[in-house]
């Protein structure tokens, strides 16, 4: 990719980030690929993280509110995918927070109960064992992901 000055990077990057909540790792990427001076990289991100363009907090609650509701994943899905983009664990752990645990277990709830209509087994017990890797692969807890299945008579 063509090198860019790092006024136009700080340009389009304030632009970026006003489009939807970004977090350090993201912007990063994008100042990575216009093969930026390592210098001019820590530049532009101070002066975006002080006015305000990226804010961790910000886009940890945002990411969680938006997993939870929209593509209906578990607390540990999300702790797991925000510590991969190098969010302090507090930062989590305080956005997680923000996740009703009732509205949590009729996501679950929905979900397992969509998937039980096509999951094929011998017994009981054998459905339920699917069900669960399912529910454990959208990334919720085993309590949760036990309650309901007791709910659903497994």
């Amino acid at each position: 990719m063509n090198m860019i000055s790092a006024n136009e990077a700080l340009r389009r990057c304030a632009a970026y980030c006003s489009k939807a909540e970004r977090c350090v790792q993201d912007v990063e990427k994008k100042l990575e690929q216009w093969e930026l001076p390592v210098s001019d990289r820590q530049t532009i991100l101070s002066r975006l993280q002080k006015e305000g363009f990226i804010e961790e907090s910000r886009y940890c609650r945002s990411f969680v509110n938006d997993k939870s509701k929209f593509a209906k994943w578990g607390k540990n899905k999300i702790r797991y995918t925000l510590s991969a983009k190098g969010i302090a664990p507090e930062t989590i752990d305080e956005a997680l927070q923000a996740i009703d645990p009732e509205l949590n277990e009729n996501i679950l709830m929905h979900l397992l109960q969509n998937k039980k209509k096509s999951v094929k087994g011998k017994d009981n017990y054998e459905i339920r064992m699917k069900l669960m890797r399912f529910a454990a692969g959208r990334g919720f807890d085993l309590d949760t992901i036990n309650h309901c299945l007791n709910r659903l008579c497994l």
